[in-house]
């Protein structure tokens, strides 16, 4: 199933995209994708449904991000070898990981903001997971039965707020709209294996990044798992799985990302994203 969140901003509600491409109002059966309804149950509910009387929706309606604010973002870092290699750091011996606000999530065709005083906008091609049951100290074998799928996600990164302001990776992740998700996700029955993706970033149209989910140093499993023994899973939650090689950071020289710049992100079976860069502007009075 592909799994999607539509409607104005802050006032999305449920819905999917049938085997037929067409996209179905769910609001009547589930209200929205949250850590409340991302749960084994009600994702069988939903798949045995006859989803030609869902109504139908115009196939311009704005997606939200699937799913709606996670309990938590998890992002894993220098999962990639050659990643690491062009930040000029050596892998680590277990993942790393960092925390991200929740408030940064954003809709896959929203523009991005460049934060308040932010000058190295960078992009981070990622495959995202999200969660459907929760789970500590899970092992490797039992791992995908917490996930309920996956989507194309962006990690975009301040590298002045990650790198120069007391290196806490999280102040670089977390301003709002810097965390594009979707445009659906799609649960685990029809991705396969996670670590075989085609996974690519273009900016302006021009390749940055591509690669494939199997130059990942762990599998997803493998993620989920060591990850849970510092912290449970919970249904909603988001794992981003790391970036290949290719940002604006690891460039001779480095190149960043302007106002009006057009990010592409796609991955194999996942979609396409299509995030424009704008200025920064005030969201709260």
């Amino acid at each position: 199933m592909k799994l999607v969140r539509w409607g104005d901003a802050d006032a999305e509600q449920a819905g999917l995209v049938d085997a037929a491409g067409t996209l179905r109002d769910l609001s009547d059966t589930v209200a929205d994708w949250s850590w409340q309804t991302l749960t084994p149950e009600t994702l069988a509910q939903v798949a045995a449904l006859d989803t030609d009387t869902l109504p139908v929706l115009s196939a311009d309606t704005r997606l939200g991000a699937p799913v709606f604010r996670p309990g938590k973002i998890v992002g894993c870092a220098l999962t990639y070898g050659k990643h690491a290699a062009e930040a000029g750091l050596e892998p680590p011996e277990e993942p790393m990981f960092m925390l991200t606000a929740a408030s940064a999530i954003n809709g896959a065709n929203d523009p991005v903001m460049m934060p308040q005083g932010g000058t190295q906008l960078d992009w981070e091609a990622e495959l995202a997971v999200v969660f459907c049951k929760a789970g500590a100290n899970i092992p490797a074998e039992d791992a995908m039965s917490h996930v309920a799928g996956f989507c194309v996600g962006n990690d975009v990164s301040e590298r002045i707020f990650q790198l120069e302001r007391g290196t806490q990776w999280t102040k670089g992740k977390s301003a709002d709209t810097l965390k594009p998700l979707g445009p659906w996700l799609v649960t685990t029955d029809e991705v396969g294996d996670p670590n075989q993706l085609d996974i690519s970033l273009h900016v302006n149209g021009e390749v940055r990044q591509q690669s494939n989910t199997s130059d990942m140093m762990y599998s997803i499993a493998e993620l989920v798992s060591i990850i849970s023994r510092y912290t449970s899973w919970q249904p909603g939650d988001v794992m981003m799985t790391g970036t290949p090689p290719g940002v604006g950071y690891g460039m001779k020289p480095p190149q960043y990302l302007n106002v009006g710049d057009i990010m592409e992100v796609r991955i194999d079976k996942l979609g396409v994203q299509r995030s424009t860069v704008v200025a920064y502007s005030p969201r709260y009075a």
